[in-house]
Order: C-alpha cells, then structure tokens, then sequence
C-alpha cells in the first residue's frame, strides 16, 4: 500500500489511541488537505535523525484523521486516531512536497491479552515508576483498562527517548511491548539523576 507519511521526530502513534497534530509547514498542510480529500489517513513514522531526508525507522502506524479544525491561514489541528501498525518497504520517488512511501500492513492479535501474572507486574512496576516521578494517576481508571488500551497508552505517553519508544512500538506482541515497559521502567528507577528521559543508547 501507499502511504503519505508524517515523519515527526518524538511523535509517535499506537493503534487504538489518538495523537494531537499541529500541522503548519506548507508541505504538511498539503499532505493534510490531500488525505482529507482521498481517506483521511496520514502515516506516522520516525526519522532516523533530523533533517529533511533523514532515513526513516522501518516500523510505524497508520492514523486517520478524526477531529480537524481548519484554520483560517491555512494551520491545521488533527486528532489521529491510530489504526494499524506498518512496515516500510521503500521510499517511492514522488513529485508532492510530502514524502511517501509502499508498506506493508502488520497483522496483529487485536485479541492478545496479559496473564494475571505480566499484568499484575506490569501495574507494580507503573505504581512505582508513577510514585518515583511525582505522577498523579487515577488507579480505579487504571484497573478498568484492557490489556491493550493500557500497554500501547503508556508506551506512547511515557517519557521514554526516541529509540526507546521505537522499540516500544516495534515489539511483536503486547506481551513482549508489556515485558520491554517493565524493563525500562525498573531501568529508570536505577539510573542516576540527569535527564528525565529514559534512554536506550
């Protein structure tokens, strides 16, 4: 398939939640009007590093657009809402401004759910990461969320550096993208002072 892309450094998209877009570069605006016009899905991928044609992450998520506000100089607002993860497989040569690319969907177990056991080590290890960062968190909402909905929600919203929330998202099962949460969490309550995030280099 043919996908325009969004590659946004940080900014990085899990099925089944939404990202917030300020859309204001001319070349965006474009791909924006452009994917309004045909079916409202923008991909989102990472760049390997700044820089217009930076190599790309192999990995990303499709979003479709939901809410849009259209602003009067020509800025878009979005909410994508993501609805599968991809894999590249090349960059197509194209005259738009915004680049594209042929990928390839990755069929995933919409249905996989934690045992009691990844689950329950999973909560204990948040708590602890929440409790060390000053976080406030409604647990009782917490407790309500499947398996899904909790594991891809703090993987996009945790402060994790770039690789480490590419790794998140490249992970082939919840299980194992719940497995490599825990590890990242238990390893930033062992790191030293310095920078809030949490680092894979």
């Amino acid at each position: 398939m043919r996908l325009s892309i969004f590659p946004l450094p940080g900014a990085i998209l899990f099925p089944g939640l939404q990202l917030p877009l300020h859309v204001f570069e001319p070349r965006y605006r474009a791909m924006a009007s452009d994917a309004l016009a045909r079916d409202r899905r923008i991909a989102m991928i990472q760049p390997m590093r700044g820089g217009d044609d930076s190599p790309l992450y192999e990995v990303g998520c499709i979003g479709r657009i939901g809410e849009v506000e259209a602003l009067d100089d020509g800025r878009y607002n979005l909410v994508l809402e993501g609805e599968a993860r991809f894999r590249m497989i090349r960059e197509l040569d194209v005259t738009t401004a915004f680049r594209q690319i042929e990928a390839e969907a990755i069929e995933d177990d919409e249905d996989e759910v934690l045992s009691s056991v990844e689950r329950a080590g999973f909560e204990f290890e948040a708590r602890r990461f929440a409790d060390m960062q000053g976080y406030s968190v409604d647990w009782d909402s917490v407790d309500r969320l499947d398996d899904q909905s909790l594991i891809n929600g703090v993987s996009q919203i945790a402060p994790f550096d770039v690789a480490a929330k590419q790794a998140l998202l490249e992970a082939d099962s919840l299980g194992e993208r719940c497995e490599l949460l825990v590890q990242l969490m238990q390893f930033f309550a062992l790191r030293d002072g310095g920078d809030d995030r949490v680092t894979l280099q």
